[in-house]
Formats: C-alpha cells, structure tokens, sequence
C-alpha cells in the first residue's frame, strides 16, 4: 500500500512541488517522501494511540462525502487528523527546507488533503481501476502484518468489508448482528501498531526507509 500512497504524493505533487517555483528543485523528491511519511507515519501513530475507530471515520466520512467531516477536500480539512498532519509537513517544510511559512503553509494545505483524499476515494471504490487500494493491505501495512485480516490469512478480519459496509454496501454499518465486536478489533490494531513501531524504532526499516527504496526504483 506504500507504493500507492507513493504514486498518490507524485501525482498530487507534481503541480503542487515539482512546477511549483516557490519549491527548490533539488528538494522535490525529499519533499515527496517526506510528505509520504507524514500521512503514513501519522496513520500508523493514531492506530498506536488506540485511534483507530477515529481513522475508519476518517475514511468513512471523507468517501460518503457527508457527515461533518465528509465533503470532500473542504471536509478532510476540518478533520483533526489532517489538521494535524498538515501542521507537521509545514514545520518540515519551514524548518528542514527553509520554506517561508506561507509558501509551505500553500504547500502542506494542498498536498496533504488532496492525498487523503484520493487515497480514502479509492480505498472505498469498488472500481476495478482502484483494486490496489485495499483497507486490509493498508491495516497490514501499517501493523507491519501483525494484526491478521483477510488479505493475509483464512481467518483474519476483514477491515474493507468493514468500510464498505459505511460506504458501498447499502448497510448500516451497526455492529450489532455483524459478527464482530469493534472495541476488540480497536486493541487488535493497536497492539500491531504499537508492536510494529518498537519494531521499527529498535531494528530500523521504518516507513522513510522503504520510502527511499521506492524513489530509488
């Protein structure tokens, strides 16, 4: 799911970075990357921190387009998970580039949502255009495969039926009568998370690292 969160921050970033003359040229890839692992890393530091009823809204909300945080780039815009993340990519900006705080405020406010934004959309498609864009390979990716879903084993939960049942399938989305209980998977997700960052922190090969091995291929 990295490579398609990857492709998402080129394609968003080539209007908002690359042809961006406010943007110093030799910082356009660093740029990039760093804008891929402010969304990832900050997806994968809300899941540790027990948030991960607040990312399925995040993405429930911004692919129904209703709801106070649906609306599209507007709505992400007033979620405070994009706010946050925002907030970090224009201290990056500022302090690792030296970007002035207006250009990397221009910068941050329209990269990050957009790439939200197109990752939620596609996440919640049933396109077939979009089958790369999976919840369960993005809840796997981001537990580093420690939380079981139905991409990776016979019995793990299946995290996209959940979000289309928000989304696309014409249901409720209740708990009651689904088969599972949300609280449980909540601390399933978390203990990846968590485990999936010490991992991370003490034997290297975090997010930035398999960042820099995508913009080497």
């Amino acid at each position: 799911m990295l490579d398609q969160l990857f492709n998402l921050v080129k394609q968003f970033g080539k209007d908002t970075v690359v042809d961006n003359p406010e943007v110093p040229n030799e910082y356009n890839e660093e740029i990039m990357a760093d804008a891929t692992k402010t969304v990832g890393s900050g997806l994968q530091n809300i899941m540790s921190g027990g948030g991960f009823q607040s990312i399925l809204d995040l993405f429930k909300g911004g692919a129904n387009k209703s709801g106070s945080n649906g609306g599209g780039i507007g709505g992400l815009l007033k979620n405070p998970i994009v706010t946050m993340m925002v907030g970090y990519f224009i201290s990056k900006l500022v302090g690792k580039y030296k970007m002035n705080a207006s250009s990397a405020s221009n910068v941050a406010n329209n990269l990050i949502p957009n790439v939200l934004n197109g990752l939620i959309s596609r996440t919640a498609s049933t396109a077939p255009e979009n089958d790369a864009f999976d919840f369960n390979d993005l809840i796997g990716s981001l537990t580093g495969g420690k939380v079981p879903t139905s991409e990776s084993s016979s019995n793990g939960f299946d995290f996209q039926g959940l979000l289309n049942q928000f989304t696309g399938g014409g249901q409720s989305g209740s708990k009651e009568g689904n088969g599972f209980n949300i609280q449980d998977i909540v601390s399933q997700v978390t203990r990846g998370a968590q485990e999936n960052n010490e991992q991370q922190t003490s034997g290297g090969g975090g997010l930035m690292d398999m960042i820099k091995g995508l913009m080497s291929r």
